[in-house]
């Protein structure tokens, strides 16, 4: 069964969280661009969360900005 994602701002830390599931310890950090942080499954090399940094200053710029990974969106079952 595909994971839903679900979006989860903190407005106090200005982060918009992309999350597939929970984060956990064992996950593996990486930078993928300038304040975009991936969350990745040490096993499968899974990118399971996104977080975007300065969120809400990216979006008063006006300008799109991409994200460096594929994404293969489809209706979740169940829905």
């Amino acid at each position: 069964m595909d994971a839903k994602l679900t979006l989860h701002y903190d407005r106090d830390a200005d982060i918009l969280h992309i999350s597939k599931r929970p984060p956990y310890p064992e996950q593996e950090s990486e930078e993928l661009g300038e304040g975009v942080v991936a969350r990745i499954n040490p096993a499968t090399g899974e990118v399971e969360n996104l977080e975007i940094l300065f969120f809400s200053v990216r979006l008063r710029q006006g300008d799109a900005f991409d994200l460096p990974v594929a994404a293969d969106l489809r209706l979740a079952a169940g829905r």
